[in-house]
C-alpha cells in the first residue's frame, strides 16, 4: 500500500520540473494587466516603464564613460540594450529578463579591467537599480515559482561572478543585490496575488449574483405550484364527490353509468393521490409558508382587503375596475393577485409616500392589469429582499401564456403592468369539469 501511494508522484516531479523550464524560456506575449479605469489611467503603467527604459539608457551610458572610463561605440551599444530590456518587459518579460541578464554579463565583462578601488563588480549601480523594474514586471505575471527561479539565477549568476571573477580592490554587490531582488520578488508577487484576488473576487460576485437570481427564480416556481397544487387540488376533490353523488341524483340508474361514475371517482382520486405525493413535498418544505393547506388561495374579490392595508402602511392607493367582472379560472385569479399583491409591495418598499394608482381591466379574451406609482416624496429605507419580485411577476405571467412589463415613468414614477388570457393554453379546469 505504501509503495502504490509512493509511484505516482515520481513522475509529477519531472513534470513541474519541465513546465518551469518551459515557462523561464518561454517568448510568447504577455502584456501588462488593465487593473484601472479611466483609460488614461490604463496607460499609465506604460508611460512609466518607457520613461525607465530612456532613463536607465542614459544612466548606464553615463556610468560606463564617467565611472568606469569604457570608451568608443560599445558603451552606447550596452545602454542601448538595457534600455531595450526595460521596454521589452511591457510585452514579453521572461525574454526582457534574459536580455538584461546578457546584458549585465556583457557590461562585466566590458569593465572587468577599468574597476578602480572601491567600485561595485559586477553588478553597476545603475544595473543593480535596472534589475528593479526588469523582476518586478515579470513577478507581476508569473506564478510564484517562476518568480523566485528568476530571482535565484539573477542572485546566483551575481554570485558567481564575484566568487570566480572579482577584480582586485572593487567592493562587493552581491549581498546589496540578493537584498534587492528578493524584496522586488516578493513585491510583484504581492501585487499579483491582490489582482488575482480581486479578479476571482468581481468571478465570485457575478456567480453569487446569478445564483441569487436562480434560486429566487425556483422559490418562486416553487410557490407558484404549491398555490396551483391547492386550486388542482381543490377542483379534482369537487370531481370525486361529485362523481359519487350523481348515482343519487337520477332514478334508476342503470349499472353502466353506475361503473362509469366509479371509474371517473376512482380515477379522481388515485390523481389526487398522484398529485398530493409529488406536489406536496414542496409545501413540506416550508411548513410555515402562508400558503398553507388550510388557507385558501387569494382572488380579485379580495382585492379591497389587500389595498387597505397597504393604506394602512401610509400609502394613497386608488383603485379603478373597467369592464364586466366574471369569474375567472382560479389560476388567472391567483396570479392576478400576486402580481398586483407584489407591486404594491414593491411601492411600499421603493416608494414611500408615493400615490398609487391599481387598474383592473376585464376585456373579451384578457384581463389588463395595471400598478403605477407617482415619484417618492422621501429616500426608501434599505430593503432586505432579494431584489427579484418582477422575475417571480413574469414567471406568473409567462405560465398562463401572457406579458408582462415594468419600468419608470416620466414623472419619477414607475409603473407594472399585465395581460394575462381568459382561458390560458391547455384549458381551464372549470372547463374541465364541464366537459366530464
Amino acid at each position: 500500500m505504501t509503495q502504490r501511494s509512493v509511484l505516482p508522484a515520481e513522475p509529477h516531479a519531472p513534470a513541474e520540473g519541465s513546465a518551469l523550464v518551459h515557462e523561464l524560456f518561454t517568448l510568447r506575449p504577455d502584456p501588462l494587466p488593465k487593473m484601472a479605469r479611466p483609460r488614461w489611467l490604463t496607460r499609465l503603467p506604460h508611460v512609466v516603464v518607457v520613461y525607465l527604459a530612456v532613463f536607465f539608457t542614459f544612466l548606464t551610458n553615463q556610468q560606463l564613460f564617467d565611472h568606469y572610463h569604457v570608451r568608443g561605440g560599445p558603451p552606447l551599444v550596452m545602454a542601448l540594450m538595457t534600455g531595450l530590456s526595460i521596454a521589452l518587459a511591457l510585452t514579453r518579460p521572461i525574454a526582457a529578463w534574459w536580455l538584461g541578464l546578457i546584458t549585465t554579463g556583457v557590461i562585466a565583462y566590458a569593465i572587468h579591467d577599468h574597476v578602480g578601488h572601491g567600485q561595485t563588480w559586477p553588478l553597476m549601480p545603475g544595473a543593480l537599480l535596472t534589475f528593479v523594474p526588469l523582476v518586478l514586471l515579470v513577478a507581476l505575471r508569473v506564478p510564484a515559482r517562476v518568480t523566485g527561479a528568476v530571482v535565484g539565477i539573477t542572485m546566483a549568476c551575481t554570485g558567481l561572478a564575484e566568487l570566480l571573477f572579482k577584480p582586485l580592490h572593487s567592493s562587493t554587490s552581491f549581498f546589496a543585490s540578493s537584498l534587492v531582488f528578493a524584496v522586488t520578488g516578493l513585491l510583484g508577487y504581492a501585487l499579483r496575488a491582490v489582482r488575482l484576488a480581486r479578479g476571482q473576487l468581481v468571478v465570485q460576485e457575478t456567480l453569487t449574483e446569478e445564483e441569487r437570481a436562480r434560486r429566487t427564480l425556483l422559490e418562486e416556481r416553487s410557490r407558484i405550484a404549491r398555490e396551483l397544487h391547492d386550486v388542482v387540488a381543490h377542483h379534482m376533490s369537487v370531481i370525486s364527490i361529485q362523481a359519487q353523488v350523481a348515482p343519487h341524483l337520477v332514478e334508476n340508474p342503470s349499472e353502466e353509468l353506475k361503473e362509469n361514475l366509479a371509474g371517473i371517482r376512482a380515477n379522481a382520486l388515485e390523481a389526487l393521490t398522484e398529485l398530493r405525493r409529488v406536489l406536496g413535498v414542496l409545501r413540506s418544505e416550508q411548513p410555515d409558508d402562508p400558503a398553507g393547506p388550510h388557507h385558501p388561495q387569494p382572488t380579485l374579490a379580495e382585492l379591497e382587503g389587500l389595498v387597505d392595508n397597504v393604506r394602512g402602511a401610509g400609502l394613497e392607493v386608488t383603485t379603478e375596475v373597467a369592464g364586466i367582472r366574471r369569474p375567472l379560472t382560479p389560476g388567472v385569479e391567483l396570479t392576478a393577485y400576486r402580481i398586483v399583491q407584489e407591486a404594491l409591495s414593491n411601492c411600499l418598499r421603493h416608494a414611500p409616500g408615493s400615490r398609487v394608482e391599481v387598474g383592473i381591466a376585464y376585456g373579451p379574451r384578457e384581463l389588463h392589469l395595471c400598478v403605477a406609482n407617482s415619484a417618492p416624496t422621501r429616500p426608501a429605507p434599505p430593503s432586505p429582499g432579494a431584489g427579484h419580485g418582477l422575475l417571480g411577476m413574469r414567471e406568473r405571467a409567462g405560465m398562463l401564456g401572457g406579458e408582462l412589463a415594468a419600468g419608470p415613468r416620466p414623472d419619477g414614477g414607475y409603473e407594472v403592468s399585465a395581460v394575462l388570457p381568459m382561458d390560458p393554453p391547455g384549458g381551464s379546469p372549470s372547463e374541465t369539469k364541464k366537459d366530464i
